[in-house]
């Protein structure tokens, strides 16, 4: 997830993380390195924080991502990924 510090929706995204059970989440801070937002904007075409990738599936911001879970499929998602990691 590409981030800052003081981004109330990426706090909020890794809130819902939190909720789901997801702890070890991966946070590229483009406050902290610049070339790094340069990065994001090239793999998903946006310019704002946060943008959330799991796996190698880019979500979008904090609203796709709470918008897939109130759709349901957040968690088949990340189950998913957990089925996968557990397999490698």
């Amino acid at each position: 997830m590409y981030s800052t510090a003081l981004c109330s929706y990426c706090q909020r995204a890794e809130r819902l993380f939190r909720a789901k059970g997801i702890v070890d989440i991966e946070r590229i801070r483009v406050d902290l390195h610049p070339e790094r937002r340069k990065e994001m904007m090239e793999k998903s075409g946006r310019r704002t924080v946060p943008q959330i990738w799991i796996d190698d599936r880019h979500i979008g911001g904090y609203d796709d991502l709470a918008a897939l879970d109130r759709a349901g499929h957040l968690d088949p998602l990340l189950g998913a990924v957990a089925n996968n990691l557990e397999q490698q």
